[in-house]
């Protein structure tokens, strides 16, 4: 129950769901984790009950991820740590109304894409200092069907909620992909992952029918969170997955995403657009 001792994971979204199980999974086997989290109460009491279970080190860093500017504060906190083995980047969310940051950015491209790429980018020496070392990245089969616009990526035109959070998804993959590119023999791998339809707070952010929908979705089709966090858990520790690097996995098996994740000149455009949108990359 080792495999991880020495080792410290930073995960988004950590307090709740599939980010939650993965921590304490994570901790079971030895990481100390970085949890990072907006609510404050939540996070400490998580990181109280890690420290009590024997997790050997817990920090918590408090920051919104849609918003740019707290994603560089909180990365400068986290690069100050001692060690880096591992970013879990899984905060996310769907809006079903379109709504913009205070940066100007449509929220859903925010939180989903944007903070994946910059969080990952500020960390990225830190994480080549400690190879061999990973990002594992929470993607979705609602990838599936979703094209880049990459003259509309933050989705002004038709907007829907469903429809954005696809796009983003498809995104996570296509980092993912060029991350692993340039990362090519630096002992840092990268892969994605979807971690099932989870029994979540997923969906709880919105109002209305929208809401409701996801909500009795989640009664009849969900599985449980404990299930929805073993291919993060995987992709964070297995060493089967040492050498193995942009890929996407399912059920902790590779495979193959849909064309359009696979289309890496799309992923290099999305790529040198979030440097003009982020200036990190």
């Amino acid at each position: 129950m080792s495999a991880m001792y020495g080792k410290t994971v930073v995960v988004t979204g950590a307090t709740a769901g599939i980010g939650r199980v993965a921590c304490e999974r994570l901790a079971a086997l030895g990481a100390s984790l970085a949890l990072v989290a907006r609510d404050r109460p939540r996070a400490n009491a998580l990181a109280t009950a890690l420290r009590r279970a024997g997790a050997p080190s817990v920090s918590v860093h408090i920051a919104d991820l849609s918003r740019l500017a707290e994603v560089r504060r909180v990365a400068g906190e986290i690069a100050s740590l001692p060690r880096i083995d591992v970013l879990l980047n899984n905060a996310g969310a769907i809006f079903n109304r379109r709504e913009q940051t205070t940066e100007g950015f449509e929220r859903t491209f925010a939180l989903n894409h944007l903070a994946y790429f910059t969080l990952t980018n500020l960390l990225r020496d830190r994480l080549q200092a400690m190879a061999p070392a990973r990002v594992v990245n929470v993607a979705s089969e609602a990838h599936r069907g979703a094209v880049l616009a990459l003259d509309d990526l933050q989705t002004m035109r038709g907007y829907s909620g469903w429809l954005a959070y696809k796009r983003s998804k498809l995104c996570n993959i296509l980092f993912t992909r060029a991350l692993a590119r340039r990362l090519r023999g630096s002992g840092v791998i990268a892969n994605a992952l979807h971690p099932g339809f989870v029994a979540t707070s997923f969906g709880n952010n919105n109002r209305g029918i929208f809401r409701a929908g996801i909500g009795i979705a989640k009664q009849f089709m969900a599985i449980p969170p404990a299930d929805g966090a073993k291919t993060s858990i995987y992709l964070a520790s297995a060493p089967e997955v040492a050498n193995l690097s942009g890929l996407y996995f399912d059920k902790c098996a590779a495979r193959e995403p849909s064309a359009e994740a696979q289309d890496d000149e799309a992923g290099e455009r999305l790529w040198h657009e979030s440097v003009r949108m982020t200036e990190t990359g």
